[in-house]
């Protein structure tokens, strides 16, 4: 059975390339948006620039090819390797950039990990400070991006042309479960953290791992708590729909969803239930929907079902034989034509959290250096306004889409700080553990 898994994974990773080819490949209008939808749509944006809630941007410096983990070999004043640099920025009208300090959380990539797995990799704190020193240079080397870890901060440095930059943690397994490091890292700058990535933590359900809690756990709720006193955004993507409900429960400011998808649309574990949605207007949240094809487009979701299906099948079919499963799983893709995603996939999800949730709950969240298969119409940082003029033609009011923009999540931002001011009159520092909270014994590294 391992050896089996072990093709499976192996057959997907070399299944990811060819299929981000081929959908380079497919003709697809990007919008049904024309001239003018355009004209207004860069009017809107020249007045209020885009806040994204999700970039890689560190991620893949420090996986980069050439120069991996170089800030100053990875020039943003040209036209960089990934999806990511100033003229791009500026040609897309961002105006502000949650940067993710993202760190894998698989079992095994770390020293400590939370169900005690010891290894010789590196530990999530370390990678985490590592990814923080990443983006910190980063933005320090660039006159036209500027450190903004306040609502108000960010506000100017927009008004003054500036690309407000921020940072946001993906993933909760980065705190190795202490209240301690979560403070540490806000310090660092981190104004929001996923509350897991892709693995069940100790006190949190993740969206594509199993549901061992049900959602949060008491130290998780206590995680949300110090949280919203310190001020950073509690972000559900990734997370479980027990974990979003009970987070939901458990906080006093609103939420975000940094990148996720309307899951009515598109039936995939990291898109939101409108059930969720439907809560987002009392709380105050927002749900930045993401450029990720497989979350957005219908066909996509269909199509990677499928292929995983598929070497499921090849794997069990030749066994030990990983050339002829490689070749199956090749034949397999060149017969099922993988459809593209397209600028109207994302418009529909858009529009559908502004159904449920409402116009203030709704903002974007790219992803971009952070996904290896392309919205056609939405490559890079420089493709916003192909979004923007989408919607347009549909007819949004340049009020609607200013907070699309940016006006939600800096509403968001300044609730949060507004919440912990209050609560830090009344509330010190949390001493809570996990082993006094859930009774988990911590492994000795």
């Amino acid at each position: 059975m391992r050896a089996l898994s072990a093709l499976v994974v192996t057959l997907a990773g070399l299944a990811a390339a060819p299929l981000a080819a081929q959908t380079a490949a497919v003709a697809t209008p990007v919008s049904a948006a024309t001239a003018s939808d355009m004209a207004r749509a860069l009017r809107v944006l020249r007045a209020a620039p885009v806040l994204d809630g999700h970039n890689d941007l560190p991620w893949r410096i420090r996986e980069d090819s050439v120069h991996p983990r170089d800030v100053e070999a990875y020039d943003l004043r040209a036209r960089a390797p990934g999806m990511t640099d100033l003229p791009r920025l500026k040609q897309g009208h961002v105006g502000a950039q949650f940067w993710s300090v993202y760190i894998p959380g698989e079992r095994g990539d770390a020293t400590y990990a939370p169900n005690g797995t010891v290894s010789s990799v590196p530990g999530y704190a370390r990678v985490q400070l590592e990814q923080i020193d990443i983006a910190r240079r980063v933005i320090a080397k660039y006159p036209a991006l500027r450190w903004t870890p306040t609502a108000s901060a960010a506000r100017l440095a927009m008004r003054d042309g500036a690309v407000a930059s921020l940072l946001g943690m993906e993933g909760g397994h980065a705190i190795e479960n202490s209240l301690e490091a979560l403070r540490q890292y806000y310090d660092l700058g981190a104004r929001y953290m996923t509350l897991t990535h892709n693995v069940t933590l100790d006190w949190a359900d993740a969206a594509l791992d199993s549901a061992k809690h049900g959602g949060l756990t008491p130290f998780g709720r206590e995680v949300v708590h110090e949280m919203n006193r310190l001020g950073m955004l509690v972000d559900l993507s990734h997370v479980s729909p027990g974990t979003m409900s009970d987070a939901l429960d458990a906080t006093d400011a609103p939420v975000i969803f940094s990148h996720s998808g309307a899951r009515a649309l598109v039936d995939h574990p990291r898109n939101v239930p409108d059930s969720i949605l439907a809560r987002l207007p009392k709380n105050g949240g927002i749900v930045m929907v993401p450029f990720v094809t497989v979350f957005v487009s219908r066909g996509v979701k269909a199509n990677d079902d499928s292929l995983q299906v598929a070497i499921v099948a090849a794997a069990r079919r030749h066994g030990a034989d990983s050339a002829a499963a490689r070749a199956e799983i090749a034949t397999w893709q060149r017969t099922h034509p993988r459809p593209a995603a397209t600028v109207a996939d994302v418009a529909d999800h858009i529009d559908h959290v502004r159904k449920i949730a409402g116009v203030d709950h709704v903002g974007i969240g790219g992803d971009f250096d952070g996904i290896t298969e392309n919205v056609v119409g939405l490559e890079d940082v420089s493709t916003y306004p192909n979004l923007f003029a989408e919607l347009v033609h549909r007819g949004w009011s340049d009020a609607d889409l200013a907070k699309l923009a940016n006006g939600n999540a800096l509403r968001v931002l300044a609730r949060a700080e507004q919440v912990a001011a209050r609560l830090q009159k009344t509330r010190g520092p949390s001493q809570a553990t996990i082993e006094r909270l859930d009774g988990v014994v911590k492994p000795t590294p």
